[in-house]
């Protein structure tokens, strides 16, 4: 490959050698150990509660520990979700699930950064434990929004509402009661081999909390739209409920199938738009989000087909294993820098990346340098300083650029500049 061809070379030949090197370069342009150790290192930076003696994201300091007292319960702990001090439950389910997936279906690829993948789970179920510690109730958020994006402020100086909303028998919510279910059932099989008390307190909480999403049905957001919407509330009714060997097991495989093809360039029904430079795009907020989560799925549903020996019929196009891995790391590559920006838009990759991200903690001065507090509007200026943010916040991966490949590194421009846990957990 290195020798210049010989001019007797056709250009069929031309043409294959130069794909291959494309291919090639692509491939091995990318630290990838270096983008999962600062992809798993970014849930530091998003902690509440007591942060533990080995936090290495150092900027950060403890936050919300009287968080449930109002109530009599202890909800310390968990995850800010984005660039805001709420904790939402949904989400955060969500997002403790794709890690506990990726740990299951990919650790062993994970190398040395498996004990912080698995510590970043635990993180997760710990908190969730609390929030189902009481028998017919699930807390799912912990924070009043609108008291909170009125404020621009530090987690360690907030002195805004930290109002704790829950649903219970005469206010259900499966759909975050579900997702909660999902977390912890997910998360025992990674303590399965490695802490067996600890899965099966994982386990046991699992199924006393999907009997409650299962037996008291409705869409949290009924009860609590207030609280959640329009943040994190929408519901389009239940799947199908798959136990064990179920002849719904068929179904489930054509449903997904089907998924993989909406999602397949070139196929009649395609239900996702592409940008000029090749990113997945869809309407609404945050599209990374859509972009990291697409690929895990088009990069797990890859490893199924290959041991199932099967592919996908798209109409004309068949969706091989080598196809969908294709893809997906199209899509991460794109995150990583080959775009028209040519930015990378995980904070801390590559020589060029977003600098003034939609982060309160990021963008104000860390406590360890400015250890006096900064009230709600104070921080105001520091939200609208064209200045860098004084705190990287190592491996947030921000909502990315606009349709046409275009991204404004600027925080009020929130959709484009701010990171969330969910972006991140499935990358």
């Amino acid at each position: 490959l290195v020798m210049a061809p010989k001019p007797t070379t056709s250009p069929l030949v031309l043409a294959v050698v130069t794909l291959f090197l494309l291919i090639f370069t692509s491939v091995n342009a990318h630290d990838y150990s270096d983008a999962l150790h600062k992809c798993i290192l970014f849930f530091e930076g998003q902690r509440s509660g007591r942060l533990p003696p080995d936090q290495r994201v150092t900027w950060r300091g403890h936050s919300a520990l009287h968080d449930g007292a109002s109530v009599g319960v202890d909800l310390r702990g968990g995850y800010y979700d984005a660039g805001d001090n709420i904790k939402f439950g949904f989400p955060m389910a969500f997002t403790t699930t794709m890690l506990a997936w990726s740990v299951i279906d990919f650790g062993r690829l994970m190398g040395a950064e498996l004990g912080n993948a698995i510590k970043a789970v635990k993180w997760g179920t710990d908190y969730l434990l609390k929030a189902t510690a009481i028998d017919g109730v699930v807390y799912v958020q912990v924070g009043d929004p609108i008291s909170d994006h009125n404020c621009w402020e530090r987690p360690e100086d907030m002195d805004t509402l930290r109002t704790a909303y829950k649903i219970d028998r005469n206010h259900p919510g499966s759909d975050v009661a579900g997702e909660t279910a999902a977390a912890l059932a997910a998360a025992s099989i990674v303590f399965r081999s490695r802490d067996p008390v600890y899965s099966r307190i994982l386990l046991n909480r699992a199924v006393k909390v999907f009997r409650f999403a299962d037996t008291y049905r409705g869409a949290y957001s009924d009860y609590l739209s207030s609280a959640v919407c329009p943040f994190y509330c929408d519901n389009n009714g239940y799947q199908e409920v798959l136990m064990g060997r179920s002849p719904n097991l068929k179904s489930f495989k054509n449903n997904a199938d089907a998924f993989i093809c909406s999602i397949l360039p070139g196929t009649a029904h395609l239900q996702v738009q592409y940008s000029p430079g090749g990113l997945i795009f869809k309407t609404g907020g945050s599209n990374m989000q859509h972009v990291t989560s697409l690929s895990f799925l088009l990069l797990a549903y890859s490893n199924y087909l290959s041991h199932a020996n099967h592919a996908v019929p798209c109409g004309d196009k068949i969706a091989s294993p080598a196809l969908l891995k294709s893809l997906a790391r199209r899509q991460v590559n794109y995150i990583l820098g080959d775009n028209p920006m040519r930015m990378s838009y995980m904070v801390g990759y590559g020589p060029r990346y977003p600098q003034r991200i939609h982060h309160r903690g990021s963008s104000l001065p860390s406590v360890r340098i400015h250890p006096s507090h900064i009230g709600c509007k104070a921080g105001s200026r520091y939200f609208f300083s064209p200045d860098p943010n004084p705190n990287v916040l190592v491996g947030a991966v921000v909502g990315g650029p606009n349709t046409t490949d275009a991204f404004p590194d600027s925080r009020p421009f929130f959709q484009e500049t701010e990171p969330t846990t969910y972006i991140n957990a499935p990358l």
